[in-house]
């Protein structure tokens, strides 16, 4: 079996790592096999276990969207997944200036919002480019997803914070979805 991506080429060098480490390392632990097509920008991911060509093509997406091997690593974890928002999805008109303003409402003053979102739904965040992505178990997904989404439609950050908080206090059951 085998599964084709999309590599950016920023992130290239990354998902190769030093000596090709990250690269091998991610075939030993899938049990896969990487080839890489700089030309075309494509990854084939093949390995005889669906399963495992998916775990491997998952961590080099999240790769591909500005997380660490490190923290991709965390993706071998069957209970993690990995979410992608489009944030041009929310916006009402897709230009530069809108994206940025909406992503540094994202990431909120030194880092403030993405590290509030992170610690109370148990996840990582990663923005890259349009791209907010997220790494965690689905109830966190859920949750980091909603907040992104609040933000990026203009609710106030104190709401946002509200509604993680109430949810989290709640013990993550009974929250409603937006």
């Amino acid at each position: 079996m085998e599964y084709r991506l999309p590599i950016d080429p920023d992130r290239l060098g990354v998902l190769i790592g030093k000596k090709g480490e990250v690269k091998r390392k991610i075939e030993t632990l899938t049990n896969t096999k990487i080839e890489i097509n700089e030309k075309e920008g494509v990854i084939k991911v093949i390995g005889d276990d669906m399963d495992n060509v998916l775990v491997a093509s998952n961590i080099i997406k999240a790769i591909n969207l500005g997380f660490s091997p490190e923290k991709a690593f965390i993706l071998l974890d069957r209970d993690m997944n990995l979410h992608i928002i489009d944030i041009y999805t929310y916006l009402k008109k897709r230009d530069e200036n809108n994206l940025r303003r909406v992503l540094g409402r994202i990431i909120g003053e030194k880092g403030k919002a993405k590290r509030i979102i992170e610690e109370t739904t148990e996840t990582y965040i990663s923005i890259y480019r349009n791209y907010v992505a997220i790494i965690g178990s689905f109830e966190g997904i859920y949750l980091a997803d909603e907040a992104i989404k609040m933000l990026a439609l203009g609710k106030p950050h104190k709401v946002v914070y509200e509604h993680l908080f109430n949810a989290r206090s709640m013990g993550r059951r009974g929250f409603k979805a937006l």
